[in-house]
């Protein structure tokens, strides 16, 4: 005789509405903790779900049997940035479901230009700039979901193989007819012009026929793969539940089948800025544009305010091992381990162990005043680690003074600046403080035996420069 023991379940989706559902433990609870993405709501990385009172119809779905999910990267750069990462680390979850993840790389679409949060047209870019940017945001999200699978996922079972496809591929085959007396007609000008990426441009400086049409190809990516690969979900950042929902229309239209929308939430600094959109936060993934050393740094600097989320967010600890963190922080705030878990996570995810490794040398070297580390390094080394520094070659000439080698090295602007900060404290040479300007530069004091010194002038903000 068998048991069959219900339990019922309470979900709260991204609009505030309550579901009940009940699951029968013996038969279901190992399809819904491994298949039912929708837990992702407690680690704050799902935002909203189109069509909004789907939760029950998804979490059916997703526990009948695996489904697919894609993710579009659009090449405007040859790296994504951290602000992309949520995205991915959406499909890593996916994928650990045993579900099917799709990485959609818009060669074509990049072409058109995505309006979403932009106030003017993009600039046209060329044919050999959009297929060097391919090539590098393939390599980037290829790292990536090497890089889980081998040092974050614990299983037996091996994960399912992502696919990354290039819109190229079947935008190529394509007419402007074929595609306007196919796909054009299911559209309605009401409902483009009712977007918010449409309203906001159409309100301001306006926008070329070019990006109003691009809310057709994005919902034309989702058609393709759902007729190619059964795609019933499309996972975007919350700016792009406007393309989302113009694709799960599409779909509704010309298949009469229900797709369904899932919006991660937007990465902000403290003043609101997206990470990774300006030149001044820039946060890249791949290793040439934001060094392992710099991510970690970016990670670790986390304020305490933000650092539980962001473990949720960007992390696969499970929220105990979290919420042990925290616990542990609160007890000794001055170790940071939460901090410090979360660079260390983050840096290996994005660029493996070797990486970590080029990371924590760095740091030892640059802020734990290791100097046998730093005597360790070879010029090559330093030049990769110390990616964002300032990197001068100088020659020793005999009778050089400290201020000589200041200068030389452009650690100051004008000598004025140099004796001022100088005298004040705030030049180091191999974390040994520099007061005496008239100091002559020698080997063994200033050089170290691999004919490097790491210069630091400290003034309201930190300039690191290393001299070769």
């Amino acid at each position: 005789m068998c048991r069959c023991l219900l339990s019922k379940r309470r979900l709260v989706d991204a609009v505030g509405r309550t579901y009940d559902f009940f699951y029968n433990h013996h038969r279901i609870q190992r399809f819904y903790s491994n298949r039912n993405v929708l837990k992702l709501y407690e680690r704050q990385i799902l935002q909203n779900m189109f069509p909004e009172n789907s939760s029950n119809e998804i979490i059916d779905l997703l526990t009948k049997r695996n489904q697919c999910v894609y993710a579009g990267f659009d090449p405007t750069a040859d790296s994504l940035h951290i602000g992309n990462l949520l995205v991915i680390i959406n499909l890593l979850h996916w994928q650990r479901a045993n579900h099917k993840v799709i990485a959609l790389i818009g060669g074509a679409t990049a072409q058109i230009g995505d309006p979403s949060g932009k106030s003017k047209d993009r600039e046209k870019q060329s044919s050999q700039m959009l297929s060097h940017n391919v090539k590098g945001i393939s390599r980037s999200l290829q790292s990536i979901f090497d890089n889980h699978a081998k040092y974050f996922w614990k299983q037996k079972d091996p994960l399912p193989e992502p696919i990354i496809v290039n819109n190229m591929e079947w935008y190529e085959g394509i007419g402007v007819i074929d595609f306007m007396n196919n796909i054009g007609r299911h559209f309605r000008m009401g409902t483009m012009l009712s977007r918010d990426s449409v309203k906001t441009r159409l309100s301001g400086s306006g926008m070329s026929f070019t990006e109003f049409t691009y809310q057709a190809f994005q919902a034309y990516d989702w058609l393709h793969l759902f007729n190619e690969h059964k795609c019933l979900f499309q996972i975007g950042g919350n700016d792009q539940m406007g393309n989302i929902m113009s694709g799960q229309e599409l779909i509704s239209r010309q298949k009469n089948a229900k797709v369904y929308g899932l919006t991660v939430p937007l990465i902000t600094t403290d003043s609101g800025d997206k990470y990774g959109k300006s030149a001044h936060n820039a946060v890249w993934l791949n290793s040439d544009r934001t060094s392992p050393f710099e991510l970690y740094q970016f990670m670790i600097r986390t304020v305490d305010a933000d650092v539980e989320k962001l473990l949720k967010m960007f992390t696969f600890l499970s929220l105990p091992e979290i919420a042990e963190l925290m616990r542990k922080h609160k007890a000794t705030p001055d170790k940071r381990i939460p901090h410090e878990t979360l660079a260390r996570q983050v840096t290996t995810l994005v660029h493996g162990e070797t990486g970590l490794q080029e990371a924590l040398v760095a740091t030892s070297a640059l802020y734990d005043k290791s100097i046998e580390t730093l005597s360790t390094l070879s010029v090559n080394d330093v030049l990769k680690i110390f990616n964002g520094a300032t990197v001068i070659e100088l020659m020793l000439e005999p009778g050089i003074t400290v201020l000589n080698m200041a200068m030389k090295a452009k650690c100051f602007l004008t000598e004025r600046d140099a004796y001022r900060i100088i005298a004040a404290g705030g030049f180091y040479i191999n974390h040994q403080r520099i007061t005496n300007i008239d100091e002559i530069v020698t080997l063994s004091i200033h050089i170290l035996p691999n004919n490097i010194s790491l210069v630091r002038v400290e003034i309201k903000v930190v300039k690191e420069t290393i001299g070769l």
